[in-house]
């Protein structure tokens, strides 16, 4: 990045900037020239195109870029995304933000307080939830981060009404749920990636890494990342995923034209665009 950046980028990740093979449309994986960035187990597991590789190498050069997903610290780590290593990346969904690669311990107690003060307890959720669920439809069940949880499920097996009514539920005690594909995510409303972007743009405000005027561009595809595009100065979302599914629409968010992984670079030229500068392609 250069010395001192006129925005600061946050993206998130899965089905935005990176795509599983699953994730991809079409016979994009047969036909896109790819750079795998993450390997699991010893297995590669996500992929960029090269053409997006060389966008992120040429933004982060030039933007304060910050990664913002809501993997676990952990599972970040095991991406390898062109145009690191990053002064701020931002985990957990806003419960967690990475400094240099090492974890802000102000931040969280900064969430779990605000945690603590907005509602239910993770016990209790996840002791609800258990009671909601069966082996029939659910294949996984994790706590994240000690934050938050997730599910993975069938979706054909899926009970209809599930998300609605534990949704509906968890909003009275200060919580949210959201589907995207498999998992089912159930979040407090303290952990936004909104609240996390927000202060690493002060702070690199008040560093003068990032000039006084410096807007805010974001990326992302879910439910749980409808605040954090809401709260940008201008944001995009790709035409699929759980946003897609909702017709989600916003003043100030655009949406690709592309599906799948060559979204990832519409994406990474809009950034360009809106920072004002030289397109790659």
């Amino acid at each position: 990045m250069t010395s001192t950046a006129t925005a600061l980028v946050a993206t998130d990740l899965d089905r935005t900037l990176i795509y599983s093979r699953a994730a991809m449309t079409g016979d994009q994986f047969d036909t896109q020239d790819l750079l795998c960035v993450e390997y699991y187990e010893s297995a590669p597991l996500s992929y960029v195109t090269d053409i997006a590789a060389q966008q992120l190498r040429t933004l982060a050069g030039e933007v304060a870029m910050v990664p913002t997903t809501t993997r676990t610290p952990e599972q970040f780590r095991r991406i390898d995304l062109p145009g690191g290593p990053w002064r701020y990346a931002i985990a957990s969904n806003g419960g967690s933000i990475l400094e240099d690669g090492h974890l802000d311990p102000h931040w969280r107690r900064t969430v779990e307080a605000a945690v603590r003060a907005g509602g239910a307890s993770l016990d209790e959720m996840t002791t609800e939830l258990r009671r909601r669920i069966s082996e029939d439809w659910v294949s996984k069940f994790r706590i994240a981060d000690e934050l938050f949880c997730y599910l993975v499920v069938d979706v054909a097996a899926q009970p209809a009404g599930f998300l609605d009514d534990w949704h509906e539920w968890c909003s009275t005690r200060g919580w949210n749920a959201s589907q995207q594909g498999r998992k089912i995510y159930t979040m407090p409303n303290s952990v936004c990636k909104s609240r996390a972007v927000a202060e690493v743009h002060r702070r690199l405000r008040d560093r003068g890494v990032l000039t006084d005027d410096a807007p805010v561009f974001a990326a992302g595809d879910g439910a749980l990342d409808a605040e954090m595009l809401k709260a940008a100065d201008a944001a995009i979302r790709p035409r699929h995923g759980e946003l897609e599914l909702m017709d989600w629409r916003h003043p100030t968010v655009s949406v690709t034209g592309a599906a799948g992984v060559t979204a990832g670079e519409e994406i990474l030229a809009w950034f360009a665009r809106s920072a004002r500068l030289p397109v790659t392609s």
